[in-house]
């Protein structure tokens, strides 16, 4: 049998621990069949991105061209698109895929480097959230798309609130850069979920924000409801957090692999 087919629309990591190739690792440890859209090239290590460029549109339109008349998905994740250009692109084409479609709004890299040129901010606004059926920004994402500065807890919620306005049906307000215990915000503006995990002690999380979103997408081609789908994306950026390891002389990568490499039993 076909597993479900995911598509990751990114750019590509040559360290492995973020961008195309942490969601492919990611949906082949969920079990569903990868597929893959590269928006844009970087050069990249633990120790930061020493730089990228983007493909030119009609390259990565042959790409989804090829990919959605011939094979079809169940489910898209979005992550690095780089220039306004490839941000129109990528929604006007997503504008007609009849699946669940989750945005991870890239902004910066876990090291701080942009990857995200400061006029396509706008572009992923006005076009990419409106064909989203889920966004998971970060804090800092929520500042750059709303001017909205999440100070503690009480403000995840005006912070969704603020991304609804843009149109996508779900946002998801990450806030594990508060200070305390993670808390996740999940609304469509009607029900609310709230999602805890435990703080691991680790420095080693390249590629979480790209692991999460690609664990939903794969969780929604398998048919799970949203809430549920985030419910089990946490469980297992939880469990890869848990078990990142040193990479180079900087910030190593979340493990995807880590529930092969558990002890059974």
């Amino acid at each position: 049998m076909t597993p479900p087919r995911v598509l990751t629309i990114a750019g590509s990591d040559s360290g492995g621990g973020a961008g195309i190739q942490a969601d492919l690792k990611t949906m082949l440890a969920h079990g569903v069949h990868g597929m893959s859209v590269i928006a844009a090239v970087t050069a990249q290590n633990s120790l930061g991105v020493q730089g990228y460029w983007e493909l030119p549109p009609e390259a990565v339109r042959a790409q989804l061209d090829s990919v959605l008349g011939d094979i079809g998905v169940q489910a898209v994740k979005t992550g690095m698109l780089a220039s306004p250009a490839l941000v129109a692109l990528v929604a006007e084409v997503l504008a007609g895929v009849d699946a669940p479609v989750v945005v991870d709004p890239v902004g910066v890299s876990k090291h701080g480097d942009s990857l995200l040129a400061p006029e396509a901010v706008q572009t992923v606004a006005s076009r990419l959230l409106p064909v989203a059926t889920v966004v998971t920004p970060n804090l800092w994402e929520v500042e750059q798309l709303t001017s909205f500065k999440v100070e503690d807890e009480d403000d995840l919620r005006p912070a969704a609130d603020a991304l609804l306005e843009l149109g996508p049906a779900w946002v998801l307000v990450k806030g594990g850069h508060l200070p305390g215990a993670p808390v996740d915000l999940l609304t469509d503006g009607v029900q609310e979920f709230r999602y805890t995990a435990e703080r691991h002690d680790n420095r080693h999380t390249h590629g979480t924000g790209c692991t999460l979103a690609s664990a939903m997408a794969s969780h929604l081609a398998m048919g799970a409801s949203v809430p549920d789908a985030v419910a089990r994306a946490k469980e297992y950026v939880t469990g890869a957090i848990a078990h990142g390891f040193p990479l180079g002389a900087g910030i190593g990568p979340v493990d995807h692999a880590w529930r092969w490499r558990e002890p059974a039993g």
